[in-house]
């Protein structure tokens, strides 16, 4: 008896052959993580360099002293100065905001200028902001009556008297804030510029713990810049395009990815090696106390305590 082996196989195909199979298949490919585009372009990259030549861990970057990267962040600065017509402490506070990608800035400045002060929180919305009346000069804070010439308010006109003001940023720049130094007016967000700041910081040493946590603000909001996390090394690490990719300081040697600032974990994405360090760490008490008590800030990733009043919380470093 002859057998069609073609039809048989056929059939057999037909019967085991299920529509949503490749439904189910791209679904399960559809969440590759934060790292989705680690080797986009490798085929191209192949093409032009020959395979023998391609590294897909290549990852250019440039590191900077303390005088380099200052004199780049104040080249920004300057120019959306000029550009905007603001003071160079009010643009630091603009670029900050918007991390300092100036074509967004320059983008929003020509499409609506009032409202891009706003969201950078150097000047009051005017659909919420209530003037308030000065009728008698006296401290909002203190309540004692000053001189009018003794009495300092930002952008909001909320005044308070100099003694306040000053006891407000020594407190605050001694927790480690710095550009978060913001008006002590309830519910106010504009935040103070450094011009304003430094005249009430009573010494030397106040002053220069203020300048380093500015300048350290200014490195951690910068999309193309970080801190090198090793040991009291100063330098600063620059790309061009931000990514979870693999640099090494030239100074102390430290490698690191420059988007989580952690160990090299490739090809692993960030977030899962954050978990993953958590959970290493999990057998010691410390890391039970925080994993019980604290939450991470979904802006910064820090950890945070709530310890005592409202529900609203901020982080130090995004206030």
């Amino acid at each position: 008896m002859s057998v069609d082996m073609n039809s048989q196989g056929s059939d057999s195909n037909e019967e085991d052959y299920d529509p949503n199979c490749e439904e189910e298949e791209e679904e399960e490919d559809e969440d590759p993580g934060d790292i989705e585009d680690y080797y986009v372009g490798v085929a191209s990259d192949v093409e032009q360099q020959g395979a023998d030549a391609f590294d897909p861990e290549e990852y250019q970057f440039t590191c900077l002293t303390y005088k380099e990267s200052e004199s780049a962040l104040n080249e920004h600065m300057t120019s959306l100065a000029s550009v905007l017509k603001v003071s160079h402490s009010v643009a630091k506070l603009i670029l900050v905001n918007f991390h300092w990608q100036v074509s967004e800035i320059l983008d929003r400045y020509k499409s609506n200028s009032a409202q891009l002060l706003v969201e950078a929180r150097v000047q009051p919305n005017p659909s919420k902001h209530v003037p308030t009346a000065h009728s008698s000069h006296h401290c909002a804070v203190c309540m004692q009556f000053v001189r009018k010439e003794n009495l300092l308010s930002l952008a909001c006109q909320h005044q308070f008297c100099r003694s306040c003001w000053e006891q407000h940023c020594s407190v605050l720049v001694k927790d480690g804030v710095g550009v978060g130094v913001s008006c002590m007016a309830q519910d106010c967000p504009l935040r103070t510029p450094e011009d304003f700041v430094f005249p009430l910081l009573p010494n030397e040493e106040l002053r220069d713990k203020y300048r380093r946590y500015l300048f350290r603000d200014y490195v951690e909001s910068h999309y193309q810049l970080q801190l090198c996390p090793g040991a009291d090394c100063p330098m600063v690490i620059r790309v061009q395009e931000p990514r979870a990719r693999r640099v090494q300081c030239n100074r102390c040697n430290e490698v690191f990815c420059f988007k989580c600032r952690q160990m090299y974990h490739a090809p692993t994405d960030c977030a899962t090696i954050r978990k993953w360090l958590t959970k290493c760490a999990d057998d010691s008490e410390t890391a039970n106390y925080i994993s019980a008590h604290t939450k991470d800030c979904p802006k910064c990733n820090i950890c945070i305590e709530k310890n005592g009043g409202c529900n609203h919380m901020t982080s130090a470093g995004c206030v």
